[in-house]
């Protein structure tokens, strides 16, 4: 098996193999090898023409056979890329792997499957593709491959990003290439040439950064501060953040207290905040925690029922739990 790292290096080095099978949880990652890998294996010329891309599931075994049989025209490169290669049947799999041998010097084929099909490796379907091609797993990029990517493309645009922000936008991408690429070209847009990204930037503009409003929600409820809590409600609201969507981070953010004072991980990804989550939770027992997490989902059920107005009902769930704190409960 390869890594995207060694296939990267055999493919700007010119060493081509016939065939190859990318899997794993990165789909992102998985289409843009596969691009990569036409567009540096076909001259220009070709890539309009010879770049074909076949769905596995709406294509039967034989029409895939057909098609890898096809030879180009003039001795020119083809490029036959098949997704969902997993679905078709174990005597169908070997037929079309067949086709594969004798290698033909002209025809590259990259077969793949998404990441909600990734097979197990010791599967016979995974023995299988490990013997007739180059297997290639595609993971979540690691924290330094993140940070050092954003800097680079940052750097391309003649930006910089302040080491506070760089870490925090890496926690926050958790190792997703989409969402790095996703998250740093809103940046690019959003500063100047010559600027440096900085922390409030990356929560300005920057998805999930509703974690944040919430922390500081949470910190106003947390230290009894009931005026503060009244005013940062009005300014969510005001920002476009409806009652309901409010009371269901709020929730999110308490069940992760609760799930951080007992050594477990929180919710989705939120790994980056466990130090204030830990910080938070001190402030109450794990009894508490659990019923603030019941009150608020009662507060969700009373929005749904039309029992009172869902900003009359946010506000006093929360007003409530400030003056609690405020009493010293």
């Amino acid at each position: 098996m390869a890594t995207p790292g060694k296939l990267l290096t055999e493919i700007k080095a010119g060493r081509f193999k016939p065939a190859y099978y990318f899997f794993g949880v990165e789909d992102y990652r998985i289409t843009e090898a596969e691009k990569f890998l036409a567009r540096q294996f076909l001259p220009d010329l070709q890539l309009q023409t010879n770049y074909r891309r076949i769905g596995g599931k709406k294509t039967s075994a034989a029409d895939l056979i057909a098609e890898l049989a096809t030879l180009p025209l003039l001795g020119e490169r083809r490029v036959v890329a098949v997704s969902d290669f997993q679905s078709y049947k174990p005597n169908e799999l070997k037929q079309i792997l067949k086709m594969l041998s004798p290698p033909d010097p002209g025809r590259l084929v990259i077969f793949t499957s998404p990441s909600s099909k990734t097979p197990r490796k010791d599967s016979k379907f995974m023995a299988l593709m490990a013997k007739a091609t180059v297997t290639v797993e595609f993971k979540k990029l690691r924290g330094a491959e993140t940070a050092a990517q954003i800097s680079a493309k940052f750097k391309t645009e003649g930006l910089t990003i302040e080491a506070d922000a760089r870490a925090l936008l890496t926690e926050l991408v958790s190792g997703n290439r989409g969402g790095l690429d996703t998250e740093v070209a809103k940046l690019i847009n959003y500063k100047t040439e010559g600027g440096s990204v900085t922390v409030e930037d990356v929560r300005a503009v920057s998805a999930g950064y509703e974690a944040y409003d919430i922390f500081e929600l949470a910190d106003g409820i947390i230290e009894g501060r009931p005026r503060t809590v009244l005013k940062m409600i009005k300014t969510l609201l005001a920002g476009g953040h409806s009652p309901v969507f409010i009371a269901t981070l709020l929730q999110q953010h308490f069940t992760c207290l609760y799930l951080v004072k007992h050594g477990k991980k929180p919710l989705g990804n939120r790994a980056f905040l466990i130090p204030k989550f830990r910080r938070q939770a001190a402030g109450y027992d794990s009894h508490r925690l659990e019923q603030i997490i019941i009150e608020i989902a009662r507060t969700d059920s009373e929005f749904r029922r039309g029992r009172l107005k869902p900003e009359t009902a946010l506000d006093m769930l929360a007003m409530n739990l400030a003056h609690e704190k405020q009493s010293g409960g």
